[in-house]
């Protein structure tokens, strides 16, 4: 029997089939994928790998709520804050939060990475206590949880160089930015949303046009993070990265430059301002460096506010 003396009803039927398997083909494959972390109700994530990178940074890697093939659907220039309560002395708790930055997005199925440097308590004079969050990330056995939400942040990055800043007061628009180069600063572990920018534009990218610069500081060599990724990033994309080091303790033979951020180090490796905001300068350390030595040099520079954002 051909398919031309089958009856009209049966051919109706099997043509609505068809047509019904092709619509959830087509729906199912062009729907996003849900995020793994909700923007308000925290999600508790298992430690499923810890490392050392040097004496106090470690990189802690959580496995996803959704799976090992699901995605951390957090937006490029979005952060993550993770919680923990604190058992006092006294019986009660106190919640501590910090947000981070991580490392891998949703090019990394089924984990999210972060790497994170641990304020000991009794190291620093003036942080006698260290840092709550990361010593409690440092304690934490594989397969203990720590609590998660997201995304957070201001910044939002788009494609080929655009990006949206989203003002600290929800009455105030959206910024549109386009950047042509952007130049990068950070200071310690604020390398974090450096990278992920770096990823964005260069690895996910390969034909766009858009030139980074990164300047990075820290107290010595043994500090600098990811540093052979960031120097694989130089020879990997020629002409499109570039990267310079500052350090306050600088090793005998050291070839780049020494001490804070200064308006000089800016001009001789950042892109110079442009009058339609095509440069656009991204920065994250610690709040003095940032205060002191990063905003008044570039507003000497010639640098306006939307020329420049702080994550």
């Amino acid at each position: 029997m051909d398919e031309s003396s089958l009856p009209l009803p049966i051919l109706t039927a099997v043509a609505a089939v068809v047509l019904t398997t092709v619509i959830i083909y087509l729906f199912y494959s062009g729907k996003k994928a849900k995020p793994a972390l909700d923007p308000v109700e925290f999600t508790p994530l298992p430690l499923v790998k810890k490392e050392s990178l040097s004496h106090d940074t470690r990189r802690f890697t959580f496995a996803l709520p959704n799976g090992p093939d699901g995605v951390l659907g957090l937006p490029v220039g979005q952060h993550i804050t993770l919680k923990f309560a604190e058992t006092l002395e006294d019986g009660k708790t106190k919640n501590h939060q910090r947000s981070y930055t991580p490392t891998t997005g949703d090019d990394t199925p089924g984990t999210v990475t972060f790497v994170i440097k641990v304020y000991k308590a009794g190291v620093h004079p003036k942080f006698p206590e260290g840092g709550k969050m990361s010593q409690h990330l440092d304690s934490l056995k594989l397969g203990d949880t720590v609590d998660m939400r997201g995304p957070k942040g201001h910044m939002t990055y788009h494609k080929n160089g655009s990006f949206t800043v989203h003002p600290l007061l929800k009455r105030d628009p959206d910024q549109k930015r386009a950047a042509k180069h952007f130049g990068l600063i950070a200071g310690g572990t604020g390398i974090t949303p450096m990278l992920q920018i770096m990823h964005a534009t260069l690895r996910d990218e390969p034909n766009s046009n858009v030139t980074l610069s990164l300047i990075y500081a820290n107290q010595s060599e043994d500090d600098i993070l990811v540093r052979k990724e960031l120097e694989e990033a130089v020879e990997k994309y020629p002409g499109r990265f570039r990267l310079h080091y500052t350090v306050d303790r600088p090793p005998e033979g050291w070839k780049h430059s020494v001490g804070f951020i200064s308006k000089e180090m800016i001009a001789e490796h950042l892109p110079a301002p442009s009058a339609d905001g095509s440069t656009q300068i991204l920065m994250c350390g610690p709040p003095p460096m940032v205060k002191f030595a990063c905003l008044p040099n570039l507003e000497a520079l010639g640098f306006k506010k939307t020329d420049y954002f702080v994550f």
